[in-house]
């Protein structure tokens, strides 16, 4: 019987129904789509969202599929700190560029750029305060903890460790984490109409005076039954899913981490530590004043508030980013700060420094990426008799000179060093190794390996530190 609703007569054989119904159904079959559930890990079959694309440099979009995958794409794209310092200080005679800036961001960049001009001794100070200021688990405490975790036989003892390092770790950034609370409580304000936007200024600077008087049950307690039942209510009016509803995401964030980083929080993680045989000898002899005195006064807080170069370039990146400047001093900036922002990131198993200076009247821009833990050249770790292995990598950009590439690699006494430079420097190449060898035996360091050569390309960090992509193996998902 001809089918009426088709526009000609089905072909024997190929009729619809004859064909679903010879579908063998099979439950291994990856044409039949996985009903997603996350409480579980499911076989594989047809689905494309996940962004497999090979090769980290074949993508262009944001992963959406994989943190890690996020954080490599953005490695790869960062642009480097020192050319960007380079453009932010460009001028003549040293003297920085100024057009087009704000007051209050010039002034900011005239104190950056009083910071340049270094001795020898100026350098070393500012390179160790930085080494300081980016090790907060340093000193003798953390030392017994690292130990005692290395050593403990029970998850509980590891549990408790980490559940007191991360206290710690959110009772140090107490005054960040209240910047950030008032930041986004003035943003989403801004971002609200009128009506809603006054009540919610005025909790703003009641949160103000909490966070002046250091008072923070108060402040927990204003946030928790003014202002997010305040925001409920706005939302569910209004239905505004924009900036305010981002922010009140972010400000969840921070007031979850302002509310564990309490006193009373740190001293009960510690005396929780102190309850175990096995650390009771070692910690049961701090009281809560001692241990407050000693955390208060770790080299990492000393550094942190002394570190006025990095105060002076984030207000500078603030008032840059907040519209003061030309469109060519924010986008620098932005470079600055993405740059800044991937290298402090979870996933980079390495450290970070930025080490910007006036030598000789030239600038000199240098990133300086550290592993301390770096493996021999076999590709094994190192042979403990013969010393540590470290590993550290320099980027410098020399006003006038170009880039250079700096690759030392030291085992106990014996240092390796490899330069890339500039096809100007090339001819020099034979005297700089002597005196790089010179320097070394003079400070009691054996030259294993000195060579300068021409710079064909700038190396990548993955290539110095391929244990980058050592997480590219583990199950790394967004949810």
């Amino acid at each position: 019987m001809p089918e009426i609703l088709n526009a000609t007569n089905p072909v024997p054989g190929y009729d619809n129904t004859v064909i679903n119904r010879n579908i063998p159904l099979s439950p291994d079959s990856t044409q039949i789509q996985n009903v997603p559930d996350p409480s579980r890990v499911g076989r594989a079959d047809g689905k494309t969202e996940q962004q497999d694309n090979g090769s980290l440099g074949s993508f262009e979009n944001i992963r959406y599929d994989s943190n890690f995958q996020t954080f490599l794409q953005r490695l790869r794209e960062a642009p480097s700190l020192a050319e960007s310092l380079s453009a932010l200080f460009s001028g003549r005679e040293g003297t920085v560029v100024l057009s087009g800036m704000s007051e209050g961001l010039a002034a900011e960049m005239a104190q950056v750029m009083e910071m340049l001009h270094m001795d020898e001794g100026e350098l070393l100070s500012f390179m160790t305060g930085q080494f300081k200021a980016g090790t907060r688990f340093g000193g003798v405490l953390f030392a017994l903890l690292r130990n005692a975790y290395a050593r403990a036989s029970s998850d509980s003892v590891r549990q408790d460790i980490l559940l007191f390092l991360k206290t710690y770790a959110d009772y140090s950034s107490t005054e960040h984490i209240e910047g950030n609370i008032l930041r986004n409580l003035r943003g989403m304000a801004d971002a609200m109409p009128a009506s809603w936007a006054e009540k919610l200024r005025e909790l703003t600077a009641q949160m103000e005076n909490a966070i002046a008087a250091g008072d923070r049950q108060s402040g927990l307690a204003l946030l928790q039954q003014e202002v997010f039942p305040h925001m409920s209510a706005y939302v569910g009016r209004t239905h505004d899913l924009g900036v305010s509803r981002g922010l009140l995401s972010l400000l969840t964030l921070d007031m979850a981490r302002y509310e564990n980083g309490s006193q009373e929080n740190l001293l009960q993680a510690f005396r929780r530590l102190v309850s175990y045989g096995t650390l009771k000898d070692q910690l049961g002899g701090f009281s809560d004043q001692e241990l407050l005195t000693l955390l208060r006064s770790s080299e990492f807080n000393k550094a942190s508030a002394a570190n006025q170069f990095a105060q002076h370039l984030s207000n500078a990146a603030a008032h840059a980013l907040s519209g003061e400047g030309d469109a060519a001093t924010q986008q620098v900036f932005q470079q600055l700060v993405a740059a800044m922002l991937i290298n402090e990131s979870v996933y980079m198993p390495v450290n970070h420094y930025l080490i910007p200076l006036e030598w000789d009247g030239k600038f000199l821009f240098s990133e300086m990426w550290v592993d301390p833990d770096a493996e021999d050249k076999n590709g094994g770790q190192a042979d403990k008799r013969q010393g540590h292995t470290v590993k550290i990598l320099f980027k410098m950009d020399v006003q006038a000179l170009g880039l250079f590439d700096v690759i030392i690699s030291s085992t106990g006494r014996e240092v390796d060093i490899h330069i890339s430079c500039p096809e100007r420097v090339v001819p020099f190449s034979r005297q700089i190794e002597q005196s790089l060898a010179q320097i070394l035996t003079q400070n009691g360091l054996t030259p294993a390996a000195v060579s300068v050569r021409k710079m064909e390309r700038p190396v990548t960090l993955t290539e110095v530190f391929p244990q980058i992509f050592e997480r590219k193996n583990s199950v790394n998902v967004k949810v």
